[in-house]
């Protein structure tokens, strides 16, 4: 069974694993391959335990009874927006580990963070997205317009992103009802 819940702190070194496994497999062809090499599955749940514990809009798929399952199938993080001209909440991750995609639960994560950030007072969502990444696709197949393109920076290297947008927040719970 998959339960999809507001994560707990027992939570964080899964979603420090699927965070890991996700972005070395995701990202393998654009970033750094010493970058990925390098993530701390240690260091990330004690990322994830603070934001936890700071009650920050963290939402996992969690497995329960399902033999050789991770304990962690993905997981989406929300907040308020840190760049408010592209709306008011920010769908900051969501990665669901390869082995469970195609399954429904990326767009039942991304209703979660959006339900979370309309609880909020938020009236609008965006998500970066790292432009080389087909992931990208689900996005604009769950209604994200794009509304701008920019770099972030990766182990010094620019690394190119585009931004969706739902605008109005409903938009987004509607097509993931």
């Amino acid at each position: 069974m998959i339960a999809l819940r507001r994560a707990r702190l027992a939570d964080a070194p899964g979603i420090a694993a699927a965070h890991a496994a996700t972005w070395r497999s995701a990202y393998a062809n654009i970033l750094p391959e010493s970058y990925l090499a390098g993530l701390s599955i240690a260091r990330l749940a004690r990322h994830y335990e603070q934001m936890i514990r700071l009650g920050q809009g963290v939402h996992v798929a969690a497995s329960y009874g399902m033999p050789g399952a991770p304990p962690v199938l993905g997981f989406a993080i929300a907040a308020r927006a840190r760049e408010p001209h592209l709306g008011e909440g920010e769908v900051e991750m969501l990665y669901v580990l390869d082995d469970y995609r195609d399954q429904g639960l990326g767009g039942q994560l991304l209703r979660a963070a959006a339900k979370y950030l309309g609880q909020r007072g938020c009236g609008s969502a965006y998500a970066w997205v790292l432009r080389d990444n087909p992931s990208r696709y689900f996005y604009q197949h769950l209604g994200g317009r794009r509304v701008a393109d920019g770099t972030t920076r990766v182990c010094g290297e620019e690394i190119a992103q585009t931004a969706y947008a739902w605008d109005p927040l409903t938009s987004l719970l509607d097509v993931t009802a």
